[in-house]
């Protein structure tokens, strides 16, 4: 059985009331109990989603127990110390019409936080820094622009930059903002492999991050990108000044999805000041890595054939801390000195750091090209024609 060891007896010396203890032993035991299976078990159950009750059970966990079990969760749909790595470019940079209230790239807030616009990259200078994130390691290289959304003139570009860095046997991501239907259909033809557009949070909360753009328009926009047959990369943002039922509902949130998001990033918020959010969190006080930990747990025990990415924040954390994310089942993360517009963790410190905990990279595995059907009038033979680009 893959499952989890027993939970001890509470500590006879301890002075809280022993039948309070024995109430909250005997819950977490039925709870991982009922969570401890084998993988045949789990693999033919894929369809069986935990209801908004066990996520939260999750979250209440020991963490200890939390993370043998995200991990023996892990080992059942992955290889073990295997990590996907990608990197990050900002193909267009800072004056966003979007007011979130923790990006530097609003439009809305740069007298504050006086970050430098930039224009569209050229196309060659995108190239070559996707061929020296293949060199460096990357398996997935992903392209960001501050926009609401893409235009149409924007699309040619975009299309270009899928087709130009798959030819160099790389993965392809992209966050442009919101998609519609023959958008999505456009970069699905191009190849695109996986489309970035994050929930941030909760349903509940989101109107406290952003105003200029809906929650159910973030959904539509997954939806559009689903349907196109592009894999999802969704996630959120944790340290937000959300409660713990925000991450709870932003988690069930995924589950109600026809399918889970291939990938999720989950991120830290890195709080930058001159943002609304960034400073009321820099004023009140950040929130613990390990409640981030928690989330990232909780999130691979619900979504666990998802990649489950560690994102923004990672630069600060310890490598203690980052050995536990991963203990907890995260098995992707961005290499490179720059998220967009935050720092990262140092390529060198990541190789470093994979050498110790013995982590491996995993290869790309680009999307296939699209095939139609072709049968042959003359004697019937159905075969597969690659479609021309």
């Amino acid at each position: 059985m893959a499952g989890l060891l027993s939970i001890s007896e509470p500590n006879a010396n301890s002075q809280t009331p022993t039948n309070t203890l024995n109430h909250s032993a005997n819950a977490t035991h039925d709870l991982l109990a009922a969570l401890a299976t084998d993988a045949t078990t789990v693999n033919s159950n894929m369809g069986v989603k935990h209801s908004r009750e066990q996520i939260a059970q999750l979250f209440d966990l020991p963490l200890m127990d939390l993370l043998l079990q995200a991990q023996t969760v892990h080992r059942q749909h992955f290889t073990a110390n295997e990590v996907q790595i990608s990197t990050l470019l900002s193909i267009k940079t800072g004056n966003c019409p979007e007011d979130c209230g923790y990006c530097s790239q609003s439009g809305h807030h740069r007298d504050t936080t006086n970050l430098q616009a930039e224009k569209r990259i050229e196309v060659d200078k995108v190239i070559a820094a996707a061929k020296r994130a293949k060199a460096s390691g990357s398996s997935r290289f992903c392209m960001g622009a501050a926009w609401k959304h893409p235009s149409a003139k924007d699309m040619p570009y975009v299309v270009e930059l899928v087709k130009e860095v798959k030819a160099l046997g790389l993965e392809t991501c992209m966050t442009l903002g919101m998609l519609d239907t023959e958008q999505a259909a456009q970069l699905a033809d191009a190849g695109l492999d996986y489309y970035n557009h994050n929930l941030d949070t909760s349903r509940r909360y989101y109107e406290q991050v952003v105003s200029t753009r809906s929650y159910d328009e973030r959904l539509d926009t997954i939806t559009n990108v689903r349907n196109s047959g592009i894999s999802v990369c969704s996630g959120n943002i944790v340290g937000m000044g959300e409660s713990r039922d925000d991450r709870i509902d932003w988690v069930h949130e995924l589950l109600k999805m026809p399918k889970a998001p291939e990938s999720i990033p989950v991120n830290l918020l890195v709080p930058i000041k001159g943002t609304p959010i960034g400073d009321k969190v820099l004023a009140e006080g950040e929130l613990s890595v390990l409640e981030w930990i928690r989330t990232i747990a909780v999130t691979r025990i619900c979504c666990p054939t998802s990649y489950v990415r560690l994102s923004a924040g990672r630069e600060s954390l310890s490598d203690a801390e980052q050995a536990l994310a991963f203990m907890g089942g995260a098995n992707s993360f961005f290499y490179g000195d720059k998220l967009l517009t935050t720092g990262n963790a140092s390529q060198s410190s990541d190789n470093r750091l994979m050498r110790e905990l013995g982590l491996t990279a995993q290869f790309a595995a680009p999307r296939a090209p699209k095939q139609v059907p072709v049968m042959d009038a003359m004697n019937g033979h159905q075969s597969q024609v690659v479609l021309a680009e």
